[in-house]
C-alpha cells in the first residue's frame, strides 16, 4: 500500500469509537462487549510514539433514546482504556454526543460541537488534523471543521458506507473519495472543502497512509 504523496504526520487524529476503534455491537452498554478491532492497538501506538494527540468523538444515541446511561458510557470508556493501555495507548481527550438525530444539538456528528470545544482547549490547527471513521458523517465532520484529511476504514459500517459512495466493500488498497459520490448518496458538501478524502481498510492503512 502506497503512503500519500507527501505524508505529514498530523498534530491530532480524531477517532470515531464504534466500527472504527472498537467492534460495533449495537448501542453497547456493557464493559463485556468492548473488543478492540484487529489491528487498532499497534497502529494507534505507532501513532502516538510519533507525537500525534489521539482524541475520541463518538455519537452516542442511545443515552438520550434511554437504551444506556451515562454511566453505561463511561465504564464501557474505561474499559476500552483497559484493552489501549498495554500499548502505551491513551486519549488525550473523550467526547461524546448523548443526542438523537432529532434533538438539534450542535455536538453530534457532523456538527463539529465537540471539535470547536476541543479546538479552543487544546489549542488545536484544523489544517493539521486527520479524522477516521466508518461512516459518512465522519468525513462529513472532519469537511466541516476543515481538516486536511479524512480517511473512512471498511471497519464497522465501512464496507456499508464504501458500497453507498460508489466503492468496492471490500478493498486490500486505498482509494480516493469524492465530495460528488458524498453529494450522489444524499450527504450535502459545502463548497470549496479542503479536506483530503480517502477510503482504507482500517486503522493500520491509516497510519501507513500518514508514514508511520
Amino acid at each position: 500500500m502506497s503512503r500519500l504523496s507527501h505524508p505529514i504526520v498530523p498534530q491530532a487524529l480524531f477517532l470515531d469509537r464504534d466500527g472504527t476503534v472498537i467492534e460495533d455491537r449495537h448501542y453497547l452498554c456493557d464493559p463485556d462487549g468492548v473488543a478492540l478491532l484487529p489491528g487498532v492497538g499497534e497502529a494507534l501506538k505507532r501513532m502516538a510514539r510519533a507525537g500525534v494527540r489521539l482524541f475520541l468523538v463518538t455519537n452516542q444515541s442511545g443515552i438520550g433514546r434511554g437504551y444506556f446511561s451515562e454511566a453505561d458510557f463511561r465504564a464501557c470508556q474505561a474499559r476500552l482504556d483497559d484493552l489501549l493501555r498495554p500499548y502505551g495507548v491513551s486519549f488525550a481527550e473523550v467526547r461524546f454526543c448523548p443526542h438523537g438525530p432529532g434533538e438539534g444539538c450542535a455536538c453530534r456528528k457532523p456538527g463539529t460541537g465537540m471539535w470547536e470545544e476541543l479546538r479552543a482547549a487544546r489549542n488545536l490547527n484544523p489544517a493539521r488534523c486527520h479524522m477516521v471513521g466508518d461512516k459518512p458523517e465522519d468525513l462529513l465532520f472532519a469537511i466541516n471543521a476543515g481538516f486536511a484529511a479524512a480517511f473512512l476504514v471498511r471497519t464497522g459500517h465501512g464496507a456499508e458506507s464504501a458500497v453507498k459512495l460508489g466503492l468496492a466493500p471490500t478493498d486490500a488498497n486505498r482509494a480516493r473519495i469524492t465530495p460528488q459520490s458524498l453529494e450522489a448518496a444524499g450527504y450535502p458538501v459545502p463548497p470549496h472543502i479542503v479536506t483530503r478524502l480517502e477510503c482504507v481498510p482500517d486503522l493500520t492503512a491509516v497510519a501507513e497512509a500518514t508514514g508511520l
